[in-house]
């Protein structure tokens, strides 16, 4: 798949070939649903915690005698159905992690880049360097693409003047691409690399590239050779 290459003019000065094993991956509803629902569930701490009857503070005596008060008996006063009592099957610290093979969490992550290159919504740009942070000139850079709603920066590794000029833009995140995850990627309108990160990204989570990863030797083993 060809796509244009644009200066932080707005002008395209090049066309270059990206990936189809990373760009051009059919949908998978399915998939990308889980990464996100798992991605999610992880985020969250679990750390809520109530008080059962057992672990409020107060008297375990019984509130008045069982009979001829004209009242319905009552024990203690930590009871669940009295103010300051403890909670009935309230929340506990719990983890809410969720496993996922790594072939469908990257299976996840090629299909919602393809779905922004296959919608228009991804723009590749050949730098973003800066020599000093100014929100102004991200301002500029932005309107001179085109952007004028959320967007997803992504460079190959982390440019600090690129985050500190972005991050007062209400919409707009900058990230590099080693860390490109499913749940921020949908959360953005707009998905602007530069071509380093777009060649990041391929080498990261191509199919050649994971299975050369994983057919590698290990350090200091020196494959045999059969004659």
């Amino acid at each position: 798949m060809q796509v244009p290459v644009y200066s932080l003019a707005g002008d395209v000065v090049e066309h270059i070939e990206i990936n189809d094993e990373v760009f051009g991956v059919p949908f998978n509803q399915a998939v990308v649903h889980q990464a996100v629902v798992r991605q999610q569930a992880n985020a969250r701490q679990g750390t809520v915690n109530t008080k059962t009857r057992s672990e409020v503070s107060g008297s375990t005596r019984k509130l008045f005698r069982q009979k001829g008060t004209g009242l319905a008996r009552a024990g203690s006063r930590k009871s669940p159905l009295r103010r300051g009592g403890g909670i009935t099957f309230g929340p506990k610290p719990r983890s809410y992690r969720q496993a996922m093979p790594k072939k469908m969490r990257q299976l996840a992550l090629r299909c919602v880049l393809s779905a922004k290159a296959g919608d228009g919504e991804l723009v590749v740009l050949e730098q973003l360097k800066l020599d000093e942070p100014k929100t102004k000139e991200m301002v500029r850079i932005l309107a001179a693409l085109g952007v004028d709603s959320s967007a997803l920066i992504v460079t190959s590794e982390p440019e600090d003047n690129v985050v500190k000029s972005a991050r007062k833009l209400p919409g707009i995140k900058t990230m590099p691409a080693s860390l490109l995850n499913v749940v921020d990627i949908l959360s953005y309108k707009m998905l602007l690399m530069t071509v380093a990160a777009v060649r990041k990204a391929e080498q990261l989570w191509g199919k050649r590239s994971s299975e050369e990863r994983s057919n590698a030797p290990l350090p200091g083993i020196t494959p045999s050779i059969n004659n």
